[in-house]
C-alpha cells in the first residue's frame, strides 16, 4: 500500500511537470540561441544565408527547413565549424526532428518539446536520487515536487536548448558521487560498474555542454568535504572491518574515474581551441570592467538565480503596480520561508540518516557557487550573467531543498510572527503545501512569459513596422556571427505569422461582406464591395507581403565599407521604400539616397534597437 501511494504521488508530480512544461510551449518567440539549436539540429548551416545583398524572406528562413538528405554528418560538420558547443544534444535533436518532420507551423513546438520532455523525466530521476542519497522516500518526494514546480526548471525546459539533458546527466553523475561517498563511509571500494558508468556519464556530460566540467569540479569539492568530515569523526562510519579509506583499491577506483573523465574531456580540447567563433560568441560573459557596479553585479545576479529556483512572481511586468506588488509579495514570502529552510537544513545535518546526503549536496552546491565567483572575480568571466548556466548545480540545490522540506513536513507546528502582530501557527504539512503552491504560481508566471521573459521580442516589433510602413520595406542589420542572423530570423518568423493573420482577417472580411450581400440579392453590389475590400487589403499590405532583408558583414576597421554596401543595395531597389535599420552597428549617411528619418518617437522593443528611414 505504501509503495502504491509513493508511486501515485510520483506520478502526480510528473503529471504536474508535464503540464507546466508543455503549456504555452510555442507561444513565446524564439531567441538567437534557439535558432542556433534548430539550424544545426536540422543539419543546416548559417553560411547559406547570403551576406552583403538584399534577400527575400524565404531565403532568410531557408536554414530552418528540414532537408531530405541532411544527416548526422551534416550536423557535426556545421556545428563544429560555426559554433562553440559539443555535438551530443544536437545529434539527439536531429533524430528528434527526423522523427517528427517539423513543418513551418510546428517547428517551434517540436524544437522545444524535446527539452520539455527531458525536463519532465528529471522529476522521477531526482526522486530516486533523493530517496537513495537520504534513505528517505519523503526527501525523494519533496525533491520531485520542487523539481516539478521550480520556475527555473520550467524556464530551462521551455527553451530549445541542451540544458535539460545536461541536468539529467548531472543527476546521473551525482548518483555515482553518492555511491562513492557511501562506499567511503563503509570503507569499501566502488563497484566496477559504478566506475564505468560514472566515466561514461561524465564524458557524455562534457559532450553536451563544456560547463559540465564545473559540475565535476564541484563534485570533487563535495567528495573532499565528505572525506574531511570522516577524518574529523563528524560522519558515522560503518562497523565494517574493511581497511581505512586510504586503501589502495579505493583510491585507485576514484583515480580511474578522474583519469577516464579527463581523457574523455580532452577529446574536445583541440576542437574547442581551434574554433574561431568561440571567443566571439562568449565575449558577453567576459568582463574587464572593474567599477563598483561590476564588482557587486555577480552577487546580485547569482542571488536572483537562486531566488528563481523556488519563487518568481511577475516582477518583469510592464505594469508598475504588478511589479511592485510582486516584489513585495516575494519579499514577504522569503522572510517567512528562509528561516524554515534554514532550520530544516540544520536538523538534516544533525540527523544520522540524512547527514551524509546533506554534506554531499551541500558541499556540491557550495563548491559550485565558489567556482562561479572564482570565475567572475579571478578570471573575469562572469557566468552569473547567464542564469541558464546554473544548470550545473541545479539538481544539487533541489535535493538540499528536498531534505529541508522533508523535515519541515514532519514538524508538528510552526509559529510565524512579524513585529508585534499576533503569531500565526500552522502545521509543517501546510507550510510545505504553501511552498509548493508558491512554486506552482511561479511556474505559471514563467510559462505565461511573465517571468524569465525572452530578451528578444520581435512580436512587438512587427506591429510597429506594420503600422508605420505602407510601402515595401528593407530590414538591415550588421552581421558578426550567426547571432545576428538569428535576430533577423526572429523578425522573419514573426513576419510570416503576421502575414497569415492578415490573410485570415481578409478572408473573414470578404466572407462577411458576401453573407450580407446574399441577403440583398444584389450580386453586382456584392462584387463591388468585395473588390473594394480586396483593393484596400492589397494596398495596405503591399509592402508587407514582400519584405527584403540585408545582412552587412560588420567591419569595425572599415565602417565606410558597411555604409557603402547599404548605399549600393538601396540604389538597386525600387522606390518608395522604408528602410529599417535594426541593431545596425555602423554610422550611415542616407542623404544621397533621399531617405528621411521617421519624425515620430516609436516605442522601444527589447532586443532590437531600430531606426526608420523613408526613402523616395
Amino acid at each position: 500500500m505504501i509503495k502504491h501511494k509513493q508511486l501515485l504521488l510520483l506520478l502526480l508530480w510528473t503529471a504536474i511537470a508535464l503540464i507546466l512544461r508543455f503549456a504555452n510551449l510555442d507561444s513565446k518567440p524564439l531567441w538567437t540561441d534557439e535558432f542556433s539549436t534548430l539550424v544545426f539540429s536540422l543539419g543546416n548551416s548559417f553560411r547559406g544565408v547570403p551576406i552583403d545583398r538584399a534577400i527575400a524572406l524565404s531565403t532568410l528562413l531557408q536554414p530552418l527547413q528540414l532537408g531530405a538528405d541532411a544527416g548526422i554528418a551534416d550536423v557535426l560538420k556545421h556545428l563544429l565549424v560555426e559554433s562553440n558547443h559539443p555535438p551530443v544534444y544536437f545529434m539527439v535533436a536531429h533524430w528528434w526532428m527526423r522523427l517528427f518532420a517539423p513543418t513551418e507551423d510546428s517547428l517551434v513546438w517540436i524544437g522545444r518539446s524535446l527539452p520539455a520532455l527531458l525536463g519532465v523525466i528529471s522529476v522521477p530521476a531526482i526522486y530516486f536520487l533523493g530517496k537513495f542519497a537520504f534513505n528517505s522516500r519523503l526527501v525523494g518526494q519533496c525533491a520531485a515536487a520542487m523539481m516539478a514546480v521550480s520556475p527555473y526548471g520550467i524556464y530551462l525546459a521551455q527553451e530549445a536548448r541542451h540544458y535539460t539533458l545536461g541536468i539529467l546527466l548531472v543527476i546521473a553523475s551525482l548518483f555515482c558521487l553518492t555511491v562513492a561517498a557511501k562506499k567511503l563511509q563503509q570503507r569499501a571500494p566502488m563497484p566496477i560498474w559504478t566506475v564505468l558508468f560514472w566515466i561514461i556519464v561524465n564524458c557524455l556530460g562534457i559532450a553536451v555542454h563544456y560547463f559540465f566540467a564545473l559540475t565535476l569540479c564541484a563534485e570533487a569539492i563535495a567528495l573532499i568535504a565528505v572525506i574531511w568530515q570522516q577524518f574529523h569523526g563528524k560522519l558515522a562510519l560503518s562497523d565494517s572491518q574493511q581497511p581505512n579509506i586510504w586503501q589502495f583499491q579505493i583510491l585507485w577506483r576514484l583515480l580511474a574515474v578522474a583519469l577516464g573523465t579527463v581523457a574523455g574531456g580532452l577529446v574536445w580540447l583541440p576542437i574547442f581551441l581551434s574554433n574561431k567563433y568561440g571567443s566571439e560568441l562568449t565575449n558577453w560573459i567576459v568582463s574587464g570592467d572593474r567599477t563598483f557596479v561590476a564588482w557587486i553585479a555577480p552577487i546580485f545576479q547569482a542571488l536572483a538565480g537562486w531566488i528563481a529556483v523556488i519563487s518568481l512572481l511577475p516582477v518583469e511586468s510592464s505594469n508598475l503596480v504588478v511589479v511592485v506588488g510582486s516584489a513585495i509579495g516575494m519579499i514577504i514570502y522569503f522572510i517567512w520561508v528562509l528561516p524554515l529552510l534554514q532550520n530544516g537544513l540544520k536538523t538534516s545535518l544533525k540527523t544520522t540518516e540524512t547527514r551524509l546526503g546533506t554534506v554531499i549536496f551541500g558541499g556540491f552546491a557550495i563548491g559550485s557557487i565558489f567556482l562561479f565567483f572564482s570565475f567572475a572575480y579571478i578570471l573575469g568571466i562572469d557566468l552569473t550573467r547567464g542564469p541558464r548556466y546554473n544548470f550545473v548545480y541545479f539538481p544539487g540545490a533541489i535535493l538540499i531543498l528536498g531534505t529541508a522540506l522533508a523535515f519541515i513536513y514532519d514538524t508538528p507546528a510552526i509559529k510565524t510572527r512579524w513585529f508585534k502582530l499576533p503569531a500565526i501557527e500552522f502545521t509543517g504539512k501546510k507550510a510545505v503545501l504553501l511552498i509548493l503552491v508558491m512554486g506552482l504560481v511561479s511556474s505559471v508566471t514563467v510559462n505565461s512569459n511573465l517571468g524569465y521573459r525572452k530578451y528578444y521580442k520581435p512580436d512587438l516589433l512587427i506591429p510597429i513596422i506594420r503600422e508605420v510602413s505602407k510601402v515595401p520595406v528593407l530590414i538591415a542589420t550588421t552581421q558578426k556571427t550567426h547571432v545576428e542572423i538569428g535576430e533577423l530570423m526572429g523578425i522573419g518568423l514573426e513576419w510570416k505569422k503576421s502575414q497569415k493573420g492578415s490573410a485570415a482577417d481578409f478572408v473573414a472580411d470578404v466572407t462577411d461582406v458576401r453573407k450580407k450581400g446574399s441577403a440583398t440579392s444584389n450580386v453586382a453590389d456584392v462584387a463591388d464591395v468585395t473588390d473594394v475590400a480586396d483593393v484596400r487589403n492589397k494596398e495596405e499590405f503591399k509592402g508587407f507581403d514582400f519584405p527584403q532583408f540585408l545582412l552587412v558583414k560588420q567591419r569595425k576597421e572599415s565602417p565606410e565599407i558597411v555604409a557603402g554596401i547599404l548605399d549600393k543595395t538601396l540604389s538597386q531597389l525600387e522606390r518608395p521604400l522604408d528602410l529599417w535599420l535594426v541593431n545596425f552597428r555602423a554610422p550611415v549617411n542616407l542623404a544621397a539616397q533621399k531617405c528621411q528619418i521617421e519624425s515620430r518617437d516609436l516605442s522601444p522593443v527589447d532586443g532590437y534597437e531600430y531606426q526608420v528611414h523613408h526613402c523616395s
